[in-house]
């Protein structure tokens, strides 16, 4: 069992940064793929960026590619994603979640663990 606690929302301008943070406990935090996901109002919930275990693989969705960076630190047990450039379609619900295993993937189905999620809501 993993439990994971995102950290980090808020309402921020457009235009403005905030950093989510993860904190995971339970098995070996090495062994997960790590990633962040979001979900807006009225909308299903979509996959935003991924980490594998060494940080030698990272993907990041379009639409936040180049404003959004996903990183890990393994002796916190923690995973960040540090979001700039904001824009109120960036407002959602924030959940981490981590992946059993080695193969990265956008898809949700494929994590096993999930956070309650943290909101982010961005003002024009």
């Amino acid at each position: 069992q993993v439990q994971l606690v995102e950290s980090g929302g808020g309402l921020v301008q457009a235009g403005g940064s905030l950093r989510l943070s993860c904190a995971a406990s339970g098995q070996t935090f090495t062994n997960y793929i790590m990633g962040w996901f979001r979900q807006a109002p009225g909308k299903e919930r979509e996959f935003v960026a991924a980490i594998n275990w060494g940080a030698s693989f990272v993907y990041h969705a379009d639409s936040v590619k180049g404003r959004f960076t996903i990183s890990r630190d393994n002796a916190k047990n923690t995973v960040y994603l540090q979001m700039s450039s904001l824009k109120p379609e960036d407002t959602a619900v924030y959940y981490c979640a981590a992946r059993a295993g080695y193969a990265m993937t956008r898809l949700e189905g494929n994590y096993d663990y999930w956070g309650q999620g943290t909101q982010v809501t961005v003002s024009s």
